[in-house]
This record gives structure tokens, sequence and C-alpha cells, in this order.
């Protein structure tokens, strides 16, 4: 226990016993006060003032410590993801659900990356930097287009597992088409280009692919949602993963869902807050990182009960 509390107020600073739990200075909203309440038994903290909160000591490590203070609790914590309170979300995987999906890209698709002189290259060209996205934007997403066929004049952005094997794809119009977006009949639930992400930091939630483009370590719901059987819950789960919820601004039953279940299962929220009508895919890059740091954490779950059920 003294290594333990040692090691935490080396990186938290000084501190005060209250009973059971130790007293520090928020990390998170700075607040003068001891006001950030640490229980070490029971593997959990909470900040009295902005309702910072985690049932695991480890975040406090993995977003404040150094790597070696994230080594040193491991070790005197004998640190292992807990699954037993959610047993139930994984007891029930069938050998079916855990067959990862692949699927292969439409006929005719061509890399953005490779020169042409076709209209169809031009045009798609044109479209992404209408939507403030360059070069830089088309490799790391390994995006292209096609000009002929059911999907002509499409741009199409790939999405890839954690084994690297394409698991879906999302094919946006650049012309006048009717529909938006024509995308494979295969299922959504997966986790969009899993490959890319770190989930040992802070995900951020995101309806569509060209609002993922414009942030940092983010996942796509695809128009969906998020729910105790989808890829993306587990994944979350099993990593105990802070997220950012910042869905569209007109999608707030949507985010009080998600949010609902992610702080049920002790899960680290913040949310975006709009500043205007625009989805983070209309933004510059420099507005959405402003509006990531300006995030707030959200009310623990009574808290959030209580407020929609006075509304």
């Amino acid at each position: 226990m003294s290594e333990k509390l040692s090691l935490i107020s080396n990186v938290l600073g000084r501190y005060f016993k209250s009973s059971e739990e130790y007293l520090f200075k928020c990390p998170y909203c700075k607040h003068p006060k001891n006001k950030f309440s640490v229980n070490i038994e029971k593997n959990v903290f909470k900040c009295w003032i902005c309702d910072a909160r985690g049932s695991s000591l480890y975040r406090i490590f993995r977003r404040f410590g150094t790597f070696n203070d994230q080594e040193r609790w491991k070790s005197l914590s004998g640190f292992k993801q807990d699954l037993n309170e959610f047993a139930d979300i994984f007891k029930e995987e069938s050998s079916e659900e855990e067959v990862e999906q692949i699927l292969e890209l439409p006929q005719g698709f061509r890399s953005l990356t490779r020169p042409s002189n076709s209209r169809a290259y031009k045009k798609a060209l044109e479209y992404l930097a209408g939507r403030g996205l360059g070069k830089s934007d088309i490799l790391k997403w390994k995006m292209g287009y096609i000009s002929e066929g059911p999907y002509r004049n499409r741009i199409v952005v790939p999405s890839f597992n954690s084994s690297g094997d394409l698991n879906y794809y999302i094919a946006r119009t650049f012309s006048d088409d009717y529909y938006r977006y024509k995308n494979p009949q295969a299922s959504r639930d997966i986790v969009f280009n899993e490959l890319y992400i770190d989930f040992e930091q802070e995900v951020m939630v995101v309806e569509g692919v060209f609002d993922a483009i414009k942030c940092q370590n983010a996942v796509p719901i695809l128009g969906s949602t998020v729910r105790e059987t989808s890829r993306l819950f587990k994944k979350i789960i099993k990593n105990n993963t802070p997220i950012l919820l910042a869905l569209d601004p007109d999608a707030s039953k949507k985010s009080d869902f998600i949010k609902r279940l992610f702080l049920k299962y002790g899960i680290e929220v913040r949310e975006i807050t709009y500043e205007d009508d625009r989805d983070l895919g209309d933004m510059s890059k420099e507005e959405v990182l402003s509006l990531t740091h300006k995030a707030k954490f959200v009310k623990s779950y009574d808290s959030l009960i209580s407020a929609i059920s006075a509304i």
C-alpha cells in the first residue's frame, strides 16, 4: 500500500488522508483544493469538482505518468484487465462472432496516390481539397477513386482490421449522384481502421469517416450507434479506454444513449461542445483540435440520469 501511495503522490503531488481515501489536487480540472479522491483498495478515483472518475487507477498513470510510472504501477498492482464485472458481455461470444469479416475493394479501385490525367482523378482531388484534405490525408487513409461501374465517380476510403485485412469501406460520391454514400452489403459492426487505433489512449467516437479524418485517434460509427454487443464497445471495455464523444450536433439522443452506456461500465467520457451547427467534417483540423481541448468530462451516470429525467 505504501509503495502504491508513494507512486501515486509522485504523479499527483501532496495529499490528505480522509478515512479510506486520499485527496489530491485534480490533474484533470486543476482545481486548487484537494478534491480528487483516490481509493487504493477499491482501485477507483473521482474528482468532486469536474466529476472525472474511473474504475482503474492505471488510467491516472496512463494519462499523467511517465512510461516508468506505468510499468512500476503494473508491477505493484499485478495489473491485469479484470473482466469479471463485464462477463455477461463476453461469455456468449460465438465462434461466428469471432470470425473477422474480410472484403475485397470494389472493382475499378485506383489509388489517389498515383497521378492520372483522368477527369475522375482530378474531380476526386478537387472534392477532397474542398473539404480541407490533401496528400497526407490521402496517404494515411489509403484513399482511392473509381471512374466506372456501380461505384463510378466515388472516393473510396478502406478500413482495415487489426491484422491488416480489409473489413469495410465507404464510397462517397464527388459528382451529383443522389446517393451520397454507396457502401458494401456487409456488416457495419466493425472497428473502422482498427489497425491504426491506439486503445491505450483516448479514442474519439465520431459519426462518419470524414469526421474521423479531421481528428486524431478517431473511430467513426458510420451513422449507426454503439451497443453492448458492438465490437467497438467490447474493444473499449477490454482496454479500459477513455473516450471523447463527438457525434454530429443534431445527434443528441444518440449521444445520450452512448454516454449512459459507457458511464454504466465505468468508462471515462469527455464530450465535445459545438459552437455552431457544423459537423467536424466541415471544420478545419485546427478548429477540431481546439474543440477537443475544450471538451469536458461527462457527469456520472446517476447525475446524467437525474439531469435527463428533469427535462
